[in-house]
């Protein structure tokens, strides 16, 4: 008996909803804005150039656009990654030094207090 199998994902978490063509709600926006912008650029390329130097523009301005559909780092997409990469390369501090706050420097900070507030004391009952 000859059966078909399907493939069903284990991590059902993963498996995104597809609206149309086989697509993501995402891929077929930035398909669709990379199509917008895309088509009149060749044209307008190949009015002043070659048909090979307009279909090379215009994959040129296309390809961001594609990457932003279909990149896909550790569950998130290329703008969330290009946004973790500009905050750590280039507005966070290059250098970070690590502070630490033990026990004991906070038992002896609490003694040099009660030592201040003692001799403050003293003083006054003397007066």
């Amino acid at each position: 008996m000859a059966g078909s199998y399907i493939s069903v994902p284990r991590d059902l978490t993963r498996v995104k909803s597809k609206v149309m063509f086989n697509l993501t709600k995402r891929q077929l926006i930035c398909f669709s804005l990379a199509a917008l912008v895309g088509v009149p650029s060749f044209f307008l390329i190949k009015s002043f150039s070659e048909v090979n130097v307009a279909v090379m523009g215009m994959m040129v301005i296309m390809m961001p656009m594609f990457f932003f559909a279909m990149y896909e780092k550790n569950g998130q997409p290329l703008e969330v990654y290009l946004g973790h990469f500009i905050r750590a390369m280039f507005i966070r501090p290059k250098k970070r030094p690590y502070k630490t706050d033990n026990y004991y420097a906070a038992l002896m900070r609490q003694a040099e207090v009660e030592r201040k507030v003692e001799e403050i004391v003293r003083i006054s009952a003397e007066k």
